[in-house]
């Protein structure tokens, strides 16, 4: 296959853009073509983003979901620094250890600390993910009537078996699972073992299609998902939504140890040409892609949107914060630390990230109208000291301790 080429380059070396039919003056230099995007020549698009920004990303993608021809296919692949991904109707109180994200200690493939894992709301349903540089994204763009929840997986499915992976395949939820037999398990199981390198979600629009998913294939992090997609405040909140469906996962591990991703961006692009017919792909690099926040003004809302805590947090579904069983939530609760006072029995109702009823005894009525995410030290807003420290453990702010 064609080596990627640069979707950002002098025009002067690049008379046409591949595959849009639009000829360029020699003199005009191009960052990210609008116009091939959605000219109805183009059938069939390739991208791959070098830009690790998970929201500018998402955002690049929602355009293409937006201005490909309706009629055309499109694929995108893209690798994002560590973040956790929420589906457009979970709640994130529930879904993610929210206190842990700014001192998780995910590092790079060279052991390298990355910082601060970023917290992301994408435009599709689904679960909550976790990304980092071991794990590559791929998208599918189509026509609604091409559109089959197993068809592109299969495709990646495919993809990996040209690279030397046995065992993968597409399981009853849509998802790439990985078979692995008893020989390989070190001797700890005796049975086969399943586990999920791969998650889908879903955008359906009236003249589109979209199917993103992800693949582990040599995260380094693998250890520090659970405890980040594992929040404590999860079994005080009966919420509305979808909720994620956890499953043992691992890394794919190509056998040519190859840890860049280009062999199986390389293998995915292959196949995806094997179905809508070859063409070139088109690299993003990484400073040029920044810059298309200047050249392509909706993909610029989009990235602000996408970044903003209104969209991370006050597209919540409605919950409700118990403390303890209620008729509507009759789940048993972890035992309380035993610095709260026994006379906290409250429940708090939240809508759009906005506390709109509180009740029973241990918190004030003036939480009414406040916003979970505008609050950063919850011992400023209960007359509790250690009300306000648990409070900061559930919800991942402050200072204080669940514990």
């Amino acid at each position: 296959m064609a080596l990627p080429r640069r979707l950002a380059t002098t025009i002067a070396t690049r008379s046409r853009i591949k595959c849009s039919g639009i000829r360029t003056s020699p003199s005009v230099r191009r960052l990210f073509s609008a116009d091939a995007v959605s000219h109805p020549s183009n059938r069939v698009h390739v991208y791959i983003s070098r830009a690790a920004d998970p929201y500018l990303n998402l955002s690049i993608e929602h355009y293409l979901l937006q201005k490909s021809p309706p009629d055309s296919v499109v694929l995108f692949l893209y690798t994002n620094r560590p973040c956790v991904v929420v589906g457009r109707n979970q709640n994130p109180w529930t879904e993610v250890n929210l206190g842990l994200l700014k001192h998780s200690g995910v590092v790079d493939s060279n052991g390298n600390n990355e910082g601060e894992v970023l917290l992301v709301r994408r435009r599709s349903g689904g679960g909550t993910v976790f990304h980092d540089a071991g794990n590559v994204n791929y998208s599918v763009i189509c026509p609604p009537a091409s559109f089959d929840r197993n068809k592109h997986a299969a495709m990646v499915v495919r993809a990996l078996s040209t690279l030397g992976v046995s065992g993968a395949r597409v399981n009853e939820r849509h998802d790439i699972v990985l078979d692995i037999p008893p020989s390989e398990t070190q001797g700890r199981e005796s049975q086969q073992q399943t586990f999920k390198i791969s998650g889908s979600a879903y955008k359906l629009t009236r003249l589109r299609s979209l199917h993103h998913g992800t693949c582990l294939l040599s995260s380094p992090n693998l250890l520090l998902v659970s405890p980040l997609l594992h929040s404590p405040a999860a079994p005080y909140i009966k919420a509305r939504g979808v909720e994620s469906v956890r499953s043992p996962i691992r890394n794919v591990w190509l056998p040519n140890d190859d840890k860049d991703n280009a062999a199986f961006e390389e293998a995915v692009v292959a196949e995806f040409g094997a179905m809508y017919g070859n063409v070139d792909p088109e690299v993003i690099e990484t400073r040029e892609a920044t810059e298309i926040l200047d050249e392509v003004p909706s993909i610029a809302k989009g990235h602000t949107e996408l970044k903003s805590p209104d969209w991370i947090y006050t597209q919540t579904p409605q919950f409700t914060f118990s403390t303890h069983p209620t008729p509507e939530d009759p789940r048993p609760r972890p035992p309380a630390p035993a610095y709260l006072a026994p006379d906290l029995h409250a429940t708090v109702t939240v809508r759009h990230g906005q506390i709109t009823d509180v009740s029973g005894t241990g918190l004030p009525l003036s939480l009414n109208s406040t916003y979970l995410h505008h609050v950063t030290d919850w011992r400023s807003k209960v007359s509790s000291e250690p009300v306000g420290r648990w409070l900061n453990g559930l919800f991942g702010v402050g200072v204080g301790s669940n514990t």
